[in-house]
């Protein structure tokens, strides 16, 4: 192979690389801002493969006109600033408040953070082309070593992100990584230093790539302090690094990881109303959960505390339960059954080990503690549990308000549910959605209704003024068989204040029938399109 093609094949192998890198990478520094689902990842790859598509036209222009090795310099170059933009761009608009629709939204923003970048790797590809043939009989071999080359850059990219490098390094690091790697291969694709001309013309673009941003945050710094002393220059070269290497934390947060699931973040949060100070749990954009640390029985959360009436209703039929949860979150419930209830045996199901580990560590969750982990997928758990008509209660807490595993609200998922359940057991869940827009919850309770039974599933809302009830955090309750649902109105009241409203069964089923629903299945389940009335509501924005 000759030396020329050694290099075209390098250099497409590690242009392709960074391009599936950045597009891995866009999915998870997205999330804080819009979250995970179908609409993101829609955007994400339809935007790196427009911005391919046009790099390469724009590039096979460029290689005719300018066939030298420069021009492969050059373009490598401004593909290491794009990778550099990404980060302090995306901290920068990641959270506007666009008046549109969610799937807008979340285009504009990755046509704005993510297109350039992808452009400038796409010329890249046919610039190297031109470069390499120089003999047209061989024109199929080279192209196909190329083409070959690119592919496997591409393929180790998507493989060395999702497996290795953002658990490892965190989406920002890996980024200016692949920054740093563009810019490095700038000057020795591009024969800089054979040419001084070209070589003084790098350093002195380097020079202002590092030279600008600073003196903007020098300059905004010195005016916004006009009256104090400006701290020493070493500072804002700091700041600025630091802009572009890590997200924007603000004081109270102490603690932040990119796992392989989720943003976590710890926050000192306010105090609780006992006057303790809480610890609150980020994943992603949605706190998920408050923790006391000095008081296991603390419970922040309304949804929560709905749980807990339902656990007490229950509990005082029972002698002792098994209760399963599918999402640990803060391991808040976990922990407060552990604690209130000696005799319960407490299963949790958590995809992400490092989100037990941060329970563990920092939420008050002890090494001797009886709660059993299992970090794998729910319904993998579900399908591979040999203990049918095992539990008690089955707690559902994986449903996020932007990001739904819809795998986990499926007519099948259920009817394997409803099989771990003992004869009098309950599956309880919480669902984030609008309670006059949103589409999933009557699409969810109708689809436990198949499996369940009609009149088997109730409603629990914070307040039974319907009319006035936005987006909030409702409880799905579904039985074997008939659950009396006034004797657990009764019970509670008369232990003091309720939290729960239930639903009455006949304005229940008037609100499936008002409202639109499918019946959610393994092969049609639109979470995402069902939970686009959310975002409209919460951002303000109406059709």
């Amino acid at each position: 192979m000759k030396k020329e093609v050694i290099k075209a094949n390098i250099v497409v192998f590690i242009a392709s690389f960074c391009t599936l890198v950045i597009e891995l990478v866009a999915g998870r520094i997205m999330a804080p801002y819009v979250g995970v689902s179908l609409y993101t990842w829609t955007s994400i790859i339809g935007v790196v493969l427009a911005g391919i598509s046009i790099g390469a036209y724009l590039g096979g222009l460029i290689a005719d006109r300018y066939p030298r090795p420069s021009t492969l310099g050059w373009l490598l170059f401004l593909s290491g600033l794009g990778a550099f933009s990404i980060s302090p761009l995306t901290n920068l608009i990641g959270g506007a408040q666009l008046q549109t629709s969610l799937m807008m939204r979340i285009l504009i923003l990755t046509s704005i953070i993510f297109f350039a970048p992808s452009c400038l790797l796409g010329m890249i590809s046919p610039v190297v082309v031109k470069l390499t043939l120089k003999n047209l009989e061989k024109t199929g071999n080279i192209v196909g070593k190329i083409y070959a080359f690119s592919t496997l850059g591409s393929i180790l990219g998507t493989f060395a992100t999702g497996f290795f490098l953002i658990s490892w390094m965190g989406t920002r690091h890996i980024l200016f990584t692949m920054g740093l790697i563009l810019i490095i291969c700038a000057p020795i694709f591009g024969e800089f230093f054979r040419h001084k001309k070209n070589f003084l013309l790098f350093i002195f673009f380097l020079f202002l790539s590092i030279f600008i941003p600073f003196s903007v945050l020098y300059g905004y710094s010195v005016i916004k302090d006009e009256e104090n002393t400006p701290p020493h220059i070493t500072h804002y070269l700091k700041t600025l690094f630091n802009y572009v290497l890590n997200p924007q934390l603000d004081e109270d947060t102490y603690f932040f990881k990119e796992s392989d699931y989720y943003t976590i973040k710890l926050k000192k949060s306010v105090r609780g109303s006992n006057g303790n100070r809480l610890e609150s749990l980020i994943l992603d954009h949605l706190v998920h959960s408050y923790t006391d640390l000095k008081d296991p029985l603390y419970l922040e959360y309304e949804y929560i505390r709905m749980y807990e009436e339902i656990v007490r209703w229950q509990a005082n039929k029972r002698k002792s339960f098994r209760a399963l949860f599918l999402g640990g979150g803060g391991y808040t419930f976990p922990r407060f059954i552990e604690a209130k209830y000696p005799q319960a045996e407490v299963d949790v199901v958590e995809i992400d080990p490092e989100i037990t580990k941060v329970a563990k560590t920092y939420l008050g969750i002890s090494k001797n503690s009886r709660i059993r982990s299992f970090n794998e997928d729910g319904r993998w758990f579900v399908m591979n549990c040999k203990n049918k008509e095992s539990y008690d209660f089955i707690f559902g807490d994986a449903f996020n308000d932007l990001s739904i595993p819809y795998h986990l609200t499926t007519k099948e998922f259920a009817k394997q549910l409803k099989d771990l359940l003992k004869p009098d057991g309950l599956l309880v869940a919480n669902v984030i959605d609008s309670f006059k827009k949103g589409a999933f919850m009557p699409s969810y309770i109708r689809t436990l209704q198949e499996i369940f039974g009609k009149g088997n599933v109730h409603l629990l809302t914070l307040s039974s003024d319907y009319e006035n009830l936005g987006v909030s955090t409702h409880v799905v309750v579904a039985s074997r068989g008939y659950l009396n649902m006034d004797e657990f109105v009764n019970f509670i009241k008369s232990k003091g204040e309720m939290t729960s409203h239930v639903m009455p069964q006949d304005k229940l089923q008037k609100y499936l029938e008002d409202r639109y629903s499918v019946i959610l299945t393994d092969d049609y389940v639109p979470v995402d399109n069902l939970i686009a009335p959310i975002f409209e509501e919460r951002f303000g924005y109406q059709q």
